[in-house]
């Protein structure tokens, strides 16, 4: 049995919702934010994402910013209440068993997503995944800034971040390249990333990549 690369896409593919969208509702209900006007903020963001016209740096700003203050311990605590109110009920069971099977046959599994690190990183260790690609955050003396570190992990930022991380653990991973790779994936933001591995799966995609799947047959799949 060959070796592959397992990619999988995070919010609304693994998980049946926004991870990023639903931190911005956690605030408000934890009443760190202003209900009405985050709420408005928050859903204006997460519009412009699903039409592909996300400003990722203006985005992670607001993301991040109430808890601009916030220790490392604290961030930690705000989020293990966030994982357990909201993300674990938001986990999709056929998300966890696509995972373990491709686990199972040995595919070295990798989390590539385009919401920040804060967010995700305790998410891919409840999935079992120890590879997370994402967007990071520039931490300066145990603070949050508020800017993103490196490439933002979001359209054609994924290519470039898989690579760079392909490159870097070259010797560890020997034959498996980008090319070869399977990804699952719900969202048209990340159709530079499916159009070059081997086999792209649509996982209950949006409309327009619906379309993009259907006219190439690639493979689509629900895990609700």
């Amino acid at each position: 049995m060959t070796v592959r690369l397992a990619l999988f896409d995070l919010d609304n593919t693994l998980l049946g919702g926004d991870s990023d969208h639903a931190w911005g509702e956690f605030l408000i209900s934890q009443g760190l934010v202003d209900e009405t006007s985050h709420r408005a903020i928050n859903d204006r963001f997460y519009q412009q994402y699903l039409d592909g016209e996300l400003d990722i740096e203006a985005y992670v700003r607001f993301t991040v910013s109430p808890i601009s203050g916030y220790s490392g311990e604290q961030r930690a605590a705000l989020h293990a209440d966030f994982m357990r109110e909201i993300i674990e009920p938001m986990i999709l069971e056929k998300g966890r068993a696509l995972i373990e099977q491709h686990q199972s046959r040995g595919d070295v599994c990798v989390i590539i997503t385009a919401t920040n690190s804060f967010i995700t990183a305790p998410i891919a260790r409840s999935l079992g995944i120890e590879t997370l690609l994402a967007t990071e955050l520039e931490i300066v003396n145990d603070r949050i800034t508020g800017k993103i570190s490196g490439v933002p992990c979001y359209q054609d930022g994924k290519v470039k971040k898989l690579g760079d991380w392909l490159d870097e653990n070259r010797a560890d991973l020997e034959n498996l390249r980008m090319e070869s790779a399977i990804f699952y994936s719900d969202s048209i933001n990340d159709l530079a990333l499916m159009e070059v591995v081997a086999e792209p799966v649509a996982v209950d995609p949006d409309s327009s990549l619906e379309q993009v799947a259907m006219s190439k047959k690639w493979q689509i799949i629900s895990l609700r």
